[in-house]
Parts: structure tokens; C-alpha cells; sequence
């Protein structure tokens, strides 16, 4: 009866935590759990607040956590990945049968504050924010340090998923880093009444202060799954964080952060078999969590329900998809034209001819490797691996002029991925920085990082021969197509935003 009493009262939670009304950030209203009845529920029984933890993880794989019931693009992080993929222009949109993201590639959505591309990462990443801060108050509130070691790893865990919605808005929301420009309400308790717009510099305060925090919090703590946020997934997320601030002190915080996971985190970069499908039955690719690189993921199982409305299901042709059946979404064609013959990661896209042409089918898939196959999805998501911290300590030591550690960094990613990287030695200045962005755009296509990166990198995108639009067009990083609108719902129902 002890089992059923948490999970129910966690299900409770959870799906109470992403009801679809929109004026989901008012104080007390009634599809919500409020503080009080959180707190008073985990005095009884410490496994309450555990579950929440878990509920805010499930908010990152579940449909609909954007405010939508119908809509095949929301179903969490991995949705908002796709979306700033094709905004980075790495994704192509090669073939649109069914019409999902027409209108985002295009560049219509994201200036019109009406549509709902605008609409659902606000509502879900807000939701993740407050949901972190339920957990956040019933701990004793944003200057608590608990005593017992299990409550710390709990907060430090809600202050790193706080932080992770912040940072995503900031990225969503805001053209660049301008510390004085007001982007985003900042909301630190459930408690409070709408906020009006903080300056980009309260906004980055908090995310580092909570990542700070969640660092120090998490120290011992072991977890027993990889959707769980640990010290060096904070880690990773504090380095894009000062990686996106900019200025040198904040790249030197971001090198060494990023050089504290790659030597002690425990994460080994994959091998070359590892990175590209192989064999009968399939090795390698990206679709089980239990890959030792992978820092931050989630296991898919059957239990979560997932099938057409996933990242699979717009993606992997293997999977009963739009990939398969009609919206074709491909690498661009300058990107891969980019990558070296004798790259490991060139075997990741389909060359041959025909609808498929640079799918990234060996890369993302579902092992049976039956066309439109998987009905229900069991390959997993993929947050964050042990590459992202490679490249981005590169990124920030060639930017803070430490260039020896920059090209240590970059070779050691690329000798597993070429035959030889002693080109590398010759690069200095904008020439390595190049590369790296380069690199970047690369490794992690399809891995929702490369719109990231362009922000950091102020970068100019000039889409390939494969997009159904916009092919050959010049397009800085600042355009404000390349941003979204503050939504439609959050004027109407947040007096202080016009």
C-alpha cells in the first residue's frame, strides 16, 4: 500500500504539473498541487518529493508538455532540439508531405507571436521551472542547505533543472547576450504573482547561482539513472552557460568546468564503430542510453507510451514516422559536403539517391532497421555526452587564447573520427575557431546543439541546395527570424509584458 500511495500521489503530481490551461503560472490554480499540500505530503513520507524530482524528468520525454493535445512536434526536449536544428540550417527540410515545421523553416513562425511554435517551448520549459520550484520551496526555499544528504541531492537537482528551463529561454528568446536587455519573467517561487521582464543579466545570474549551488549540492551524489542530473551534468550545463556569457574570465570558468567532466566525469568518448551503424545485427549509432559517452539521457521503454509523437517519430526512418512516411529532414548539403571523405561520420548519412538523400540513417535508428518498423518506441534520447564538453573546451580555451589546449582538445575528438589530425597543429586565431565551429556543426547534428552554437559563435548560416527554401541566403545568427516571440497567451494573461 506504501508503493501505491507514492506512485499515485507522484502521478498526481506530475500530470497536475503539465494541465494544459494557459494561464498555468497564476498562484493557486486548482489542476495544481500548491506548496503547502507538497511540503506537507513529504513529511510523511520523503519518497514524495523523490517522485517529484522523477516528474519533472518525465516532463522532458512526455506529449504535450507544450500546452498542445494534438500537435506531433510536442513532446519535449528533444522536440525543442528539432526546432532549433532546423534554425541553425543544419537541418534541412528536404521533402514536406505532411506540413509539420513548414512554416519554422520558413522563418514565419518565430515573428509572429500568434502561432503556436512560439507558444509551446515557453509553456513547457516554464512548466519545468515550476515544477523545480515546488520541490525548491518544500526544501526549506532558494537559501536552504538541507541536512540530510538525500534532501541536498534533491535540491540540487531541482536548482539544475530550474536553471536548464532558464538557460533554454534565454537561448529561445533572446537574440544574443546582452546583459542589460529584458527578456524573460524570472519566477524563483510558486508563490509569486506575474513577474514583468528581467534583464538578461538577472536572468544569467540566477542560472549560474543555481548551477553553482546544484554543483556543491550533488558532490556525493550517485545516481541510479541517466535521467538524473549529477555533479558533471551541472557541470556541462554551468560551462554553456559562461561559454554563451562571453568575456575571458568566463571562457577560463567554462575550459576548466568542461576539463573537470572530461578527467574525472567517467565518461569515455565513443569509438569509431561506435559512432556509425555496422553489422548484422546493428552496432553502433545513437539510440541506446547505456552508451558510455552519454552523460544525460533517457531510457525509452514501452511503459512511456511513446510512438508517432516522438523524436523518433519525426526523424528515424525505421521508425513509424514522418521520416518515413513524407517530411524528409536531412543534413544540409553544404554541411556534408564539408565533412572529409575518409570522416567516419560522413558513413552516419544516406548518399545514395532517391527520398532518402543524406538521411542520417546511420546514425539515428532503430536497431530492427525495418522502414517505418518501430510502432512503439523503445530507442532512447540522448541530453548530453561526454563530445559536447571536447568541442566546447576547445571553443572556450581558443576564445580565452589558450590555443595549445584548444588543438589538444580538438584532436583528441578527431583521431577516433579521421586518419590524421595533424592539420590541426597549423591552426591559430579565427582559423581554429572555424574549425571548431565546424566541428561542432558536425558531431552533433541532429543532437539539437548546432542553434547553440551559432549564438556563441555570432555565426552567419547559408542554407544548402537540399532546403525547400531560403537555398543560398545569407543569414546572421541576430536575425530575428532566428529567434522566437514572448507567445501570444503570456501578453494576454501577464499584464506586465506588452
Amino acid at each position: 500500500m506504501k508503493k501505491i500511495y507514492i506512485i499515485s500521489f507522484v502521478t498526481l503530481l506530475v500530470f497536475s504539473l503539465t494541465g494544459c490551461k494557459k494561464d498555468f503560472l497564476e498562484v493557486q490554480p486548482t489542476e495544481f498541487l500548491t506548496e503547502a499540500q507538497v511540503a506537507e505530503a513529504a513529511k510523511n513520507n520523503t519518497d514524495v518529493l523523490a517522485g517529484s524530482i522523477s516528474g519533472i524528468y518525465t516532463l522532458m520525454f512526455q506529449t504535450g508538455t507544450g500546452g498542445t493535445d494534438l500537435d506531433h512536434d510536442d513532446f519535449g526536449q528533444k522536440g525543442y532540439d528539432i526546432y532549433s536544428d532546423f534554425l541553425s540550417g543544419d537541418l534541412a527540410l528536404s521533402i514536406s508531405t505532411y506540413g509539420w515545421y513548414r512554416s519554422l523553416t520558413e522563418l514565419t513562425a518565430t515573428v509572429d507571436f500568434t502561432q503556436n511554435e512560439n507558444d509551446k517551448p515557453w509553456r513547457y520549459y516554464y512548466r519545468i521551472i515550476r515544477s523545480a520550484n515546488l520541490v525548491i520551496s518544500a526544501l526549506g526555499g532558494n537559501d536552504a542547505v538541507p541536512e540530510l544528504d538525500a534532501n541536498k541531492h534533491l535540491l540540487g537537482q531541482a536548482k539544475a533543472m530550474r536553471a536548464y528551463g532558464y538557460y533554454y529561454l534565454a537561448q529561445f528568446f533572446a537574440t544574443d547576450y546582452d546583459p542589460t536587455a529584458e527578456i524573460l519573467p524570472i519566477y524563483t517561487d510558486p508563490a509569486q504573482q506575474n513577474q514583468p521582464k528581467s534583464s538578461t543579466q538577472q536572468v544569467y545570474d540566477l542560472i549560474v547561482k543555481d548551477l553553482t549551488d546544484a554543483i556543491s549540492l550533488l558532490d556525493t551524489f550517485t545516481r541510479t539513472a541517466k535521467n538524473q542530473v549529477n555533479k558533471y551534468v551541472a557541470e556541462g550545463l554551468l560551462a554553456y552557460t559562461y561559454a554563451t556569457m562571453g568575456g575571458n574570465d568566463n571562457y577560463i570558468n567554462a575550459k576548466n568546468l568542461t576539463n573537470d567532466i572530461i578527467t574525472n566525469g567517467g565518461f569515455p568518448l565513443m569509438s569509431s564503430t561506435e559512432l556509425v551503424y555496422s553489422g548484422n545485427p546493428a552496432v553502433g549509432g545513437f539510440n541506446n542510453v547505456n552508451n558510455p559517452e552519454w552523460m544525460w539521457g533517457q531510457d525509452i521503454t514501452l511503459d512511456n507510451g511513446l510512438d508517432l509523437v516522438s523524436w523518433w517519430g519525426q526523424m528515424d526512418r525505421y521508425t513509424y514516422s514522418y521520416q518515413w512516411a513524407g517530411d524528409r529532414k536531412a543534413i544540409d548539403k553544404g554541411l556534408y559536403d564539408a565533412i572529409p571523405a575518409n570522416d567516419v561520420r560522413k558513413g552516419q548519412f544516406y548518399a545514395g539517391s532517391g527520398g532518402y538523400y543524406l538521411v542520417a540513417q546511420n546514425k539515428f535508428y532503430d536497431p530492427g532497421r525495418v522502414t517505418g518498423g518501430q510502432r512503439n518506441v523503445t530507442t532512447d534520447y540522448v541530453y548530453m555526452r561526454a563530445a559536447e564538453m571536447y568541442l566546447l573546451n576547445a571553443e572556450t580555451a581558443a576564445k580565452s587564447g589558450d590555443e595549445p589546449t584548444a588543438r589538444t582538445s580538438l584532436k583528441a575528438l578527431l583521431t577516433i573520427r579521421v586518419p590524421s589530425t595533424s592539420y590541426v597543429d597549423a591552426l591559430t586565431g579565427q582559423a581554429l575557431l572555424n574549425e571548431i565551429y565546424l566541428q561542432t556543426r558536425i558531431e552533433f547534428f541532429g543532437e539539437g546543439k548546432s542553434y547553440l552554437a551559432m549564438k556563441r559563435n555570432k555565426a552567419t548560416i547559408v542554407r544548402g541546395s537540399n532546403h525547400l527554401s531560403f537555398v543560398g541566403v545569407s543569414i546572421p545568427y541576430n536575425d530575428p527570424r532566428l529567434t522566437f516571440s514572448i507567445p501570444q497567451s503570456e501578453i494576454q494573461n501577464n499584464p506586465f509584458i506588452k
